[in-house]
């Protein structure tokens, strides 16, 4: 009996700490996008889990979708989202994490700190990138998965300021993924 158990013990030993991502989930009615948070943007990334923890964006839409440029969702639509600290980062700019088509960054106004507006973030839709917004945007992830919901959203019929004419609502979540599951989407080896 003590053979038998040892090995049952190892098993389920190994299965609990084996190490869990936080991936940032999209549903919307037109599919799900899944956004890799990267670790080199710690700030922009703890805000994302902690607004989509706290349903932050379940009752907000893409507010701005533009075809070759971006898909843009969160703004409020108050003052608060732009003027309020609690709503504000710091930015943390990196060489190496550029506007490539499916980057994931942080929203903006035209302040001269070029501080994020954390409740705001754009998926860049131009296969292009977007490299004019290098330097002045925070990019913290990229889309891993949902590409294709990305152009049913942009493709939208939008009015003459960009805004969807039927509001594409959406559910933010943090799921847990296992490095083997991520490793088909190329961001763990």
């Amino acid at each position: 009996m003590y053979k038998l158990l040892i090995p049952i013990v190892f098993l389920l030993s190994n299965c609990s700490s084996e190490k869990m991502y936080d991936v940032g989930q999209i549903d919307t009615p037109k599919g799900e996008i899944l956004v890799w948070l990267y670790e080199e943007t710690p700030n922009h990334k703890n805000s994302f889990v902690q607004l989509a923890n706290d349903g932050y964006w379940d009752s907000l839409t893409f507010n701005r979708v533009i075809p070759d440029f971006v898909a843009q969702g969160g703004c409020p639509d108050t003052p608060e989202g732009f003027n309020d600290p609690e709503y504000l980062l710091e930015p943390e700019f990196n060489d190496k994490l550029l506007h490539e088509y499916g980057a994931f960054g942080a929203g903006r106004d035209g302040n001269p700190d070029k501080l994020s507006a954390r409740c705001q973030f754009y998926i860049v839709h131009n296969k292009k990138g977007e490299h004019r917004l290098d330097g002045d945007y925070t990019v913290y992830g990229k889309v891993i998965k949902g590409m294709g919901v990305v152009d049913a959203i942009v493709n939208s019929p939008r009015d003459s300021i960009d805004e969807p004419l039927t509001p594409i609502t959406m559910d933010v979540n943090i799921i847990k993924m296992k490095a083997k599951d991520l490793q088909e989407f190329g961001v763990i080896k």
